[in-house]
């Protein structure tokens, strides 16, 4: 059975940093691209970065609102996937989710990717 389970999520005051973890498990973790996916309050889901299965940091970084304050990484050895975001603002408030694909490529479409987490909930906010 596939699972991804995100933590780190929280109240942080703007201007903040926050780390997000994904741990994986019940599929080729190795082979397979991991993103991080938000979406904010009424909008729809929106990709932020990808690492591709042959990398350990951002292979591509999408949301231009976010992709100059994200870093993500993956630890192949733990099954792991992080995100660190930096100088958090209101407007990052949302859920952030993990999300795989074996396709072999990164893609912008959160449609590309067939697994999810359950998500975890990030609030900007003072």
């Amino acid at each position: 059975e596939v699972q991804l389970v995100e933590s780190g999520g929280g109240l942080v005051q703007p201007g903040g940093s926050l780390r997000l973890s994904c741990a994986a498990s019940g599929f080729t973790f190795k082979y397979s691209e991991m993103s991080w996916v938000r979406q904010a309050p009424g909008k729809e889901r929106e990709a932020i970065s990808c690492i591709d299965y042959r990398s350990s940091r951002t292979t591509a970084a999408y949301a231009a609102s976010v992709k100059d304050r994200v870093a993500t990484s993956r630890d192949s050895a733990q099954w792991t996937v992080s995100l660190q975001m930096r100088s958090l603002r209101p407007e990052d408030t949302g859920i952030y989710y993990c999300a795989a694909a074996r396709g072999g490529y990164c893609s912008e479409s959160p449609t590309e990717y067939p697994f999810w987490g359950q998500g975890t909930q990030v609030t900007v906010s003072s």
